[in-house]
């Protein structure tokens, strides 16, 4: 039996385990016992990461349409018909008709080669993944307000908290590893304040359960800023050396008392006071959130909110506190970085600036790079489903059913003139495309993921992908051969990195011979540099760190005599986004195995609906059918759903509404309503 250490290809924590393979393939996980975040602990989803990799349904050759059905094909078919299309289309439409959707499961290498791809061959800044429907507003509100998008402190921070503030965040679900560290944190002494309309796991170990009105955030942490200003319980000190535009914050919040953030957010206002000096008398307080704060039509403003609240109490730059945004695939972070995002290149450096263009121009040998911002990825749907885009090349999502309103998402493909979709399952969206291609999944190939923590760590080969199929960064280099580049003749991912390091500051001291064992943490800026566990110490990246007030805005939909509940999606323990790896695991499908709709016991027993009925729960946008479970995990008037399951898909529901800002899409609330199926 043979032992390789990768990274886990789930949430954005970034477990390291051993493959244990024999004879060719995986048969079963080990953690790492000396990792600094699994500390030999696993989820349920760890443990069974191998599982998926030797399915049946894997795609093993290209798949080429041919009298409507997608029929196999050699690799030069296949290559030579994504270059011929997408050249063509660029030269009768114009670069920008054409879209590339990279992947957070993807490498960090691959990412990058996309990216290049995108814009040093085709010409187009048309590039973006799925941050744009998870953390997109995270990287804009914290990069205005701290000078840098990215979680500000490490997982190992949570154990030297005092109060822990987590805020639109299932932890225990959605990344279990730190719910189990933040649980570990709360039985050993630190308080806990959970802010979430759900009774998630965390809210039973709380001192003070918030159980707020879906979309209210930022009323409730403006009310909270008003709390610690008029009780004078402000860090005055780290306000006046660090921070800048504290009057207008001041200004903002001073109406928004709790009596009148009672009003808006459901809560006694006592709860809103205890929460403020709860969280301001600690002298080490960290907020933890994910996209119950991200994904609203204002994600930009809340994120806002929890920076400031941050910045008042002086809780930034040091261990045990901090803004920390918990990224939700195993590479999101990574993604962002490598520039798979429509402004940026590689560490966030913007398009829009010359020297940049020129920088990257000169090391990728062409002779200018497209300057104007290309496309978020919603708003490339959008572009798709009027006619305005006209080629699409997908990397490793499925976004038929993560993207808001599922028949909106499935016209603009459809509508497209042509789509390819790179992947390692047949996944809805790779069903509509006109060329699939093949891919090796994270235990056939070597490179880079970097965790929720910025911690870049090695991903290691295992075994060999099946059939035909290739490594993501194999099969770009070979299009962008087709395509008529010869910029890309990597002879392995670690040949992409050392160009990743010599053109991003952050990334420069990273190379794969210091990522053993437990990787780096970024900014790591040259070869003696240890990494950044913590950022923001003694100044922040922008300078001062700056106060931007963010006034209270209600969600888009909001319930009304048609549709009277508040729908919120989100995920469970056993499964993760889409379904394709974790409904492909056997024993994680055996636990889950159907979609649900959670329904408080007053608003089932009015509706005459019992445990296990199926109901209908309808939107403005469509109807589907799931499983009722009647549970107090919800209050009154609000109903969950989970979105990995095509056959009840909450995606088919949710608003496709996006923040001006950030252009996520407002998935925590829509209006729907809900009764007995026939």
């Amino acid at each position: 039996m043979k032992r390789t250490l990768t990274v886990c290809p789930y949430c954005g924590t970034g477990c390291m385990f051993y493959l244990v393979s024999d004879g060719g393939r995986l048969v079963g996980v080990e953690p790492s016992v000396t990792h600094p975040v699994a500390r030999g602990g696993l989820c349920i989803k760890g443990w069974n990461a191998f599982a998926f990799v030797h399915h049946p349904d894997r795609l093993t050759t290209p798949l080429v349409r041919r009298d409507g059905e997608l029929r196999p094909a050699s690799w030069d078919e296949a290559l030579g018909l994504v270059a011929e299309r997408l050249r063509e289309i660029q030269g009768r439409h114009g670069a920008d008709s054409i879209m590339f959707a990279s992947s957070a499961k993807a490498t960090n290498e691959e990412n990058y080669l996309l990216m290049k791809l995108a814009r040093g061959v085709f010409g187009t800044n048309n590039i973006d993944h799925c941050a744009r429907l998870c953390h997109s507003s995270t990287v804009v509100g914290l990069a205005e307000t701290f000078g840098s998008g990215a979680m500000t402190n490490s997982i190992d921070c949570v154990d030297q908290a005092e109060v822990i503030l987590v805020i639109g965040s299932n932890t225990t679900e959605q990344h279990p590893l730190i719910g189990s560290r933040i649980l570990k944190a709360a039985r050993s002494g630190a308080r806990l304040i959970v802010a979430d309309n759900r009774r998630i796991r965390l809210a039973r170990h709380a001192e003070l359960h918030l159980r707020h009105r879906n979309g209210s955030d930022v009323a409730l942490l403006n009310a909270m800023m008003q709390v610690i200003i008029a009780e004078g319980l402000e860090d005055r000190e780290f306000i006046a050396s660090r921070c800048e535009n504290y009057p207008a914050l001041a200004a903002a919040v001073a109406d928004w008392t709790p009596e009148r953030a009672a009003a808006v957010t459901g809560l006694d206002p006592g709860e809103i006071v205890a929460a403020a000096r709860l969280f301001a008398s600690a002298k080490t307080a960290m907020i933890v959130y994910s996209m119950g704060i991200t994904q609203h039509s204002h994600g930009v403003d809340n994120v806002r909110c929890c920076a400031a609240l941050a910045m008042l109490t002086g809780n930034l730059g040091r261990p045990g506190t901090g803004v920390n945004p918990l990224r939700g695939q195993n590479n999101v972070q990574g993604g962002c970085d490598m520039g798979a995002l429509p402004d940026v290149l590689t560490g966030y450096q913007k398009v829009a600036d010359p020297a940049v263009r020129e920088k990257f121009a000169r090391a990728w040998g062409v002779e200018a790079l497209p300057e104007k911002p290309g496309l978020p990825l919603t708003r490339a749907m959008d572009a798709a489903a009027e006619g305005g885009l006209k080629g699409m090349f997908i990397l490793g999502e499925n976004p038929t059913l993560s993207d808001p309103d599922q028949g909106h998402a499935r016209r603009a493909l459809e509508s497209l003139d042509f789509l390819a979709v790179q992947d390692i399952f047949l996944t809805e969206t790779a069903a509509l495309a006109h060329v699939v291609l093949p891919a090796a999944c994270f235990a056939e190939k070597e490179g880079t993921f970097t965790n929720t923590e910025r911690r870049v760590q090695r991903v290691r080969k295992a075994v060999e992908p099946p059939g035909e199929a290739r490594a993501d960064w194999e099969i770009i280099r070979a299009l962008a051969e087709r395509a008529g580049y010869g910029g890309m003749r990597y002879h392995d991912p670690s040949a992409v990195m050392d160009e990743i390091t010599s053109l991003t500051p952050i990334y420069g001291g990273i190379g794969y011979d210091r990522l053993d064992p437990h990787g780096l943490q970024w900014p790591c800026p040259d070869r003696s540099h240890p990494g950044t566990p913590i950022l923001h110490v003694g100044r922040f990246t922008r300078g001062p760190g700056r106060f931007s007030p963010a006034p209270y805005r209600p969600p888009s939909e909001l319930p009304d005599d048609d549709y009277p509940f508040v729908l919120t999606t989100g995920r469970t323990y056993f499964h993760w986004h889409t379904g394709t790896m974790t409904r492909r695991t056997h024993l994680l499908d055996r636990e889950e195995r159907r979609s649900f709709v959670e329904i408080n016991p007053d608003d089932a027993a009015r509706l005459g609906v019992r445990e296990r009925d199926q109901v209908l729960v309808a939107s403005r946008r469509g109807e589907v059918q799931a499983q009722a479970r009647v549970t107090e995990m919800v209050v009154p008037g609000v109903v969950f759903m989970p979105f990995h399951f095509a056959e009840g898909a909450a995606n088919a529901l949710t608003n496709n509404v996006l923040d001006p800002e950030s252009s996520i899409p407002e998935f925590k609330v829509c209006a729907v309503r809900v009764r007995r199926a026939p």
